[in-house]
């Protein structure tokens, strides 16, 4: 790991250096991950650069988000890999809390999302919003960034974010980065590496689907049926089960029959053991 990142694993050298760049008027981008870190991280911290002087990445991987069936202890860690990839990125820094510091025996306290929360990953991952809503509010607090970059693959989370951030006057700036995906339309995610070959060969039918259904839905056509067509072709592909496919919108996540302004074709679906999630905007004609 290079000498120029940062390696910062205590709240009290993280808000001192914070700190000391705001006392040099630096503007301070935050890049929250999981680690396991891909080209899509990457492009975040490329993007954090632009904007920004200084660009501090987290590593968490967050318990508190995972369901009691999930894959939480098999989820990929490689923290020197990610180090060494943030460092050659241009990153600044590395925030690596402990689940000591994020949540000590004494820890209590938990943020409910509100509707933006509900359906969607919402109704398959009881509990999920409320582990995302907790942790990158403490991740925000703890940072005290200027901005803080999500990537769109995992909207509904970015809503949610977003709402939070609203709802309790949290001084950031949200940002959406659009998502990043192989030659072959797949999204880039830490759990591509699950997929078998012959799943890989497959999982790019996802993309594929929901951007015919944004086309058909910047026609005007109605979405129920383009989404029920986009349901059964997943299943004959191999996808199963579909947990969701739908459009809604792109701003407060209601579901929408028609297209009047920007939505989002949303959808998560098992491919093998690997559970995949997508979304492509669709936008009047």
């Amino acid at each position: 790991m290079p000498d120029t990142l940062l390696r910062l694993d205590t709240l009290e050298p993280l808000r001192a250096r914070v700190a000391a760049w705001r006392r040099e008027g630096e503007r301070i981008v935050l890049v929250p991950t999981m680690g396991a870190l891909h080209a899509g991280h990457l492009a975040l911290v490329a993007h954090a650069r632009a904007i920004g002087q200084r660009v501090i990445a987290s590593i968490f991987v967050n318990p508190t988000q995972f369901g009691p069936t999930e894959d939480f202890s098999r989820y990929p860690r490689d923290t020197e890999g990610d180090l060494a990839l943030l460092a050659g990125a241009g990153a600044d820094a590395a925030w690596l809390p402990t689940v000591e510091i994020m949540y000590p025996a004494d820890f209590a306290t938990r943020i409910e999302p509100g509707p933006a929360a509900e359906g969607l990953c919402g109704r398959f991952r009881p509990g999920h919003f409320s582990g995302v809503a907790t942790v990158v509010a403490k991740l925000l607090n703890q940072v005290g960034p200027d901005v803080a970059l999500f990537g769109e693959k995992d909207f509904q989370q970015l809503q949610v974010i977003r709402s939070v951030v609203r709802d309790l006057d949290i001084p950031v700036a949200i940002e959406g980065v659009p998502t990043l995906r192989e030659a072959d339309g797949l999204a880039l995610s830490s759990r591509n590496r699950y997929l078998a070959p012959a799943e890989r060969a497959t999982a790019p039918r996802l993309h594929a689907v929901l951007a015919r259904i944004a086309e058909g839905l910047a026609t005007g056509a109605e979405a129920g049926p383009l989404v029920a067509d986009g349901i059964a072709e997943l299943e004959a592909a191999g996808f199963g089960p579909v947990q969701y496919l739908e459009v809604r919108d792109a701003e407060t996540l209601a579901p929408v029959a028609r297209v009047a302004r920007e939505a989002r074709v949303i959808a998560a679906a098992y491919l093998g053991g690997t559970r995949l999630i997508d979304n492509v905007a669709a936008l009047p004609g």
